[in-house]
């Protein structure tokens, strides 16, 4: 194993995020869900530019746990593409509700509408799109094709936190986007979540469910309050976010611009570094919009398992996003294939990348892609 580890992904903080939290600990004295969180929702508000509300969480499956349950029954269908992060699945089956596994179109990695028409049955009521890799695809064709089946759109943008689309902030319009602020993401809370939407019903439930259906206790913990005399008329999760997190978040969306400048920079050096390398194919992708909290590429030698032990043998953590839920034990249904998503799999590889990646540590990772491509061709 080579002695200098290159990480796929980590968390970049610094003594400010470390301040912020001892201020609470030390000052603030309440640790809990307070006013520090109704700072980083108003923050999170004036940044996206939305005239939705913002609702944090505990994390961003927390989020499209309580979106999918603010808009769906138990029984209801919900379309997705297989090829996400389990969180997706799980968050429609927590509320009851069933996940319909989608192909993915495999230039964008997200839904294929096409195959989502298929699958539209009485029992559908949503779909979620999965903004992989930080790209949206087609959101307007997803909105359209929402619109003319009437369901609801709950956007999974655990990626996507700063991209663009059509010269507006993902989360600054829409139905209901989620975000993750977990410790990996384009900023972090350290574990966190956001729920953003301009429908006041969907918000009102968000507010009280993750303070186990507590009503209006959001605004009383706003204040360093709590709810002793209340009533709850729907079922609620511990889903709050702390005031350690929230201070966390704030200092990291002030660092977002710096953040956001180096994900892209290192995604086009990325692109321009391995184009026309044989044997392995890149995605197009739009960097000035794009906000890149992965780089994935294909492996098209069938070799893709095999590079990435080369990489690990060199001291090159690389990860694959994502094992098909289609597949999962919990979520196979007999006889259902998909076949795009489970090649696309087959070659999918994501490369490190993360604000404290170096440009000599990014020729390291090419030059023994290239090393091992040039061997296996």
């Amino acid at each position: 194993m080579h002695s200098s580890k290159i990480r796929v992904s980590k968390s970049i903080v610094d003594k400010k995020e470390a301040k912020a939290v001892l201020d609470i600990l030390l000052k603030d004295g309440y640790l809990g869900m307070g006013l520090e969180v109704q700072k980083f929702e108003k923050d999170l508000q004036n940044f996206l530019k939305t005239k939705g509300e913002v609702v944090l969480v505990n994390s961003g499956t927390a989020a499209l746990h309580l979106a999918v349950a603010s808009v769906v029954k138990p029984g209801d269908e919900v379309l997705a593409q297989s090829l996400t992060f389990v969180a997706s699945f799980q968050a429609i089956s927590a509320a009851g509700a069933v996940p319909v596994a989608c192909e993915i179109n495999p230039e964008t990695m997200t839904i294929d509408l096409e195959d989502a028409k298929k699958k539209i049955t009485k029992k559908t009521k949503a779909i979620m799109p999965v903004h992989y890799a930080s790209d949206p695809g087609d959101l307007k064709e997803i909105y359209t094709f929402a619109k003319l089946h009437n369901l609801r759109v709950i956007e999974d943008a655990a990626h996507a936190f700063g991209t663009v689309y059509n010269e507006k902030l993902i989360g600054s319009f829409g139905d209901i986007v989620c975000f993750s602020f977990d410790g990996i993401k384009n900023i972090t809370a350290g574990e966190g979540g956001a729920m953003v939407t301009a429908d006041k019903k969907v918000t009102k439930f968000a507010k009280d469910a993750r303070l186990l259906g507590v009503q209006k206790d959001s605004e009383k913990r706003y204040k360093g309050q709590r709810s002793y005399d209340f009533d709850v008329v729907h079922q609620g999760y511990r889903y709050h976010m702390s005031n350690m997190n929230a201070a966390i978040g704030r200092v990291q969306l002030k660092k977002f611009s710096r953040f956001k400048k180096v994900r892209q920079k290192l995604a086009r050096r990325y692109d321009n570094l391995l184009k026309g390398i044989e044997g392995m194919e890149l995605f197009k992708k739009d960097y000035n919009r794009i906000v890149p909290h992965i780089f994935v590429i294909k492996v098209l030698v069938g070799k893709r398992d095999e590079l990435r032990s080369f990489l690990a043998e060199n001291g090159i953590e690389t990860s694959i996003h994502y094992y098909p839920n289609h597949l999962l034990s919990f979520y196979k249904k007999s006889g259902l294939k998909l076949p795009v998503t489970e090649k696309v799999y087959s070659q999918i590889l994501t490369l490190p990348l993360h604000p404290d990646l170096t440009e000599a540590q990014q020729n390291r990772i090419v030059n023994l892609i290239k090393e091992y491509l040039k061997r296996v061709s």
